[in-house]
């Protein structure tokens, strides 16, 4: 890898490099020594009434109550219809400093004019160059961008044991086995070692726990994560060619420990997670055949098959979810496909335009595994149809799953979970951001 980012430097060429191990990933970006950022956030510019400025060596500038400046330490500003203090007026933009959501500082103002009244305040986007450090320079002096605070430490010590998986492969040739203690007792002395040699690892503790899940799972491969990385790189490749939106700066590492039985406080035995010679060997290597039993059995309710309905479906044919005799996925959309919708619902083609959704996108679901269990269904759900989705049909299901576009229908679902108590996993996506919330009756708030 570090040739290949060294002949990408020499070329001029952009640089990503992803990597999972079960349910651990992680994502390095190097665009180069002067990279060109046209637009940092892509969010319209925003305005304010000016309430307020003072006369002084950081000029205090205070925005009307009823609305936030929603500015950002750096952002570049300019001033109209100013009243007294016209020397702010024009198309002259200056830095800010943030104080507040509706106060922040600007230049020396003691020599203008006293403010009187009125004025607007606009936020003008501005080209920012920045530089990006080697993969060698970057693995002894890592910059990380935090993706879970409440895992404030987890970036160095995936750093390292990221790392450690490599050295350990490298010198047998594989990388670690599951549930092997030995092999995990390596990867953790490589990983203590790699830490004392990077830049702001010295101090770092690592976790036994942690590195010893990371090595028992890393010959797996899960289809959530290798998906969740793969659109982060995706996007990455977007900002590399278009300099828009700020890249990874530089470093993202994300794990999902929590899924393992127990949160992974024990190693899971090696009968769980040896081999069966089945597809799902290389998941049920992290989360044991236990867990993969209960995916194949549980009985889940897919709201849309859209953008989200599509990559959710998918998801879960490749997990083995509703492949069990008792196992069953219900996909409900009564909506049409149009040809706008191929560029994001991946599971449909130019030929499906006018189909269902819901029936076309259970075909394909079945195309990646025949043995899931799919009932595609065009009710929309509502009050008009709850003879259809009756008491029955809600007792006995495992879990909801939301992939819906209006907000009323997704208040619906939601009653309907806590009327039920049912988990419902939400999500939704606007452009370039995306939510997640995960609802679970008596155990989470709703």
């Amino acid at each position: 890898a570090i040739a290949i980012n060294e002949a990408c430097r020499r070329a001029g060429s952009r640089f990503i490099l992803a990597d999972t191990f079960g349910l651990f990933g992680g994502l390095f970006c190097d665009f180069g020594d002067a990279f060109d950022v046209h637009d940092t956030t892509g969010e319209e510019p925003v305005s304010a009434m000016v309430a307020s400025v003072t006369q002084d060596e950081a000029g205090l500038v205070t925005v009307l109550d009823e609305s936030r400046h929603n500015l950002e330490d750096g952002d570049f500003v300019k001033f109209t219809e100013v009243r007294g203090m016209t020397e702010l007026n024009g198309e002259h933009t200056r830095p800010v400093k943030v104080l507040g959501p509706y106060t922040f500082t600007i230049e020396d103002t003691r020599g203008y004019g006293a403010y009187e009244r009125g004025g607007y305040v606009h936020q003008v986007k501005r080209k920012k160059t920045v530089a990006f450090k080697s993969l060698a320079e970057s693995l002894r002096a890592p910059e990380f961008l935090i993706s879970d605070f409440a895992k404030f430490d987890r970036p160095m010590m995936l750093h390292a044991g990221f790392q450690a998986l490599h050295a350990f492969s490298e010198a047998h040739g594989t990388l670690p086995a599951p549930s092997d203690e030995a092999h995990a007792a390596e990867v953790l002395a490589s990983a203590k070692k790699i830490a004392a040699a990077t830049a702001g690892g010295e101090e770092a503790e690592l976790s036994e726990r942690v590195l010893r899940n990371l090595s028992s799972g890393a010959r797996g491969e899960l289809p959530a994560m290798t998906a969740f990385f793969g659109g982060i790189a995706a996007q990455e490749v977007m900002k590399a060619a278009s300099g828009k939106f700020m890249p990874v700066m530089q470093w993202l590492y994300f794990d999902a420990e929590e899924v393992l039985p127990n949160g992974g406080a024990e190693m899971l035995p090696t009968a769980e997670t040896g081999p069966r010679g089945t597809r799902y060997d290389a998941q049920a290597c992290v989360l044991g055949w236990s867990m993969q039993t209960q995916l194949a059995s549980l009985r889940y309710l897919l709201v849309g098959a859209g953008a989200i309905g599509c990559e959710m479906l998918k998801n879960m044919a490749l997990m083995g979810v509703g492949t069990a005799a008792d196992g069953l996925i219900t996909v409900t959309d009564p909506d049409t496909i149009e040809k706008s919708n191929l560029n994001r619902q991946f599971l449909f083609r130019p030929w499906d335009v006018s189909k269902p959704k819901s029936s076309t996108a259970a075909a394909a679901a079945l195309g990646m595994n025949a043995a899931v269990h799919v009932d595609a269904r065009l009710e929309r759900l509502g009050p008009e149809t709850e003879d259809t989705f009756d008491d029955a049909f809600w007792e006995k299901l495992s879990g909801v799953c939301n992939a819906l576009d209006n907000v009323q229908a997704r208040l619906y679902v939601d009653q309907r979970c806590i009327y039920y108590q049912k988990p419902l996993l939400e999500s939704g996506t606007l452009g370039p951001k995306g939510n997640v919330q995960v609802s679970w009756p008596r155990r989470t708030p709703y």
